[in-house]
Order: C-alpha cells, then sequence, then structure tokens
C-alpha cells in the first residue's frame, strides 16, 4: 500500500514537471522519469486516470494558447480590413468632391 502511494506520488511529480516545462505528458515520459515500465502505468488504473488527467489538462492549455494565437491573428486582420475601409471611404469622398465642383 505504501509503494503504491509512492508510485502514485512520482507519477504526479513526473505529470506536473513534464506540464511546468511545456513539454507534453506521454506514457513513455511519464515511466522514463519515474522509473517505471508504461506497462504499470497502463495496468494501473489509478496511474492511467493520473496521467490521463494531466494529459488532458495540457491539450486545453494547448488548445487555449493556440486560440490566443487564431484570436491575435484574427484581430490583426481585421485591423487591416478597417484600414482598407477607410481608405476606400477616403478615395469615395474624394470623387464625390470632384463631382460636386464639376457638375
Amino acid at each position: 500500500m505504501q509503494a503504491e502511494r509512492a508510485d502514485y506520488a512520482a507519477v504526479e511529480a513526473a505529470c506536473t514537471e513534464l506540464a511546468r516545462a511545456g513539454k507534453p505528458v506521454t506514457f513513455k515520459e511519464v515511466a522514463a522519469r519515474c522509473g517505471t515500465s508504461r506497462n504499470t502505468l497502463y495496468r494501473r488504473t489509478d496511474l492511467r486516470a493520473l496521467v490521463e488527467d494531466h494529459r488532458a489538462r495540457g491539450k486545453g492549455a494547448t488548445a487555449l494558447s493556440g486560440l490566443t494565437v487564431q484570436v491575435d491573428q484574427l484581430r490583426r486582420a481585421l485591423e487591416a480590413v478597417a484600414a482598407k475601409v477607410r481608405h476606400h471611404e477616403e478615395v469615395l469622398r474624394r470623387i464625390e468632391r470632384r463631382g460636386r465642383k464639376g457638375g
């Protein structure tokens, strides 16, 4: 029982280290850091659930940072479109002024 708790703590620490370093939490990497086999991580439901939980959190963080990048790209694209619209509006005003002066 105490050995199982130590295994759980080691897996938790390995997953946390990987996540903090921005590295993907994989069974292979967690097993290597804990000095255990991947089979043990897969076979023990508590350890497997722990790794899967950290993996899911990591994917969520990646998705969130990906969304942040996409929002920034969309914001820049929108600003570029707005600048073009302002330019076209100015061109139309000039054309209208010339039309009034000439007509």
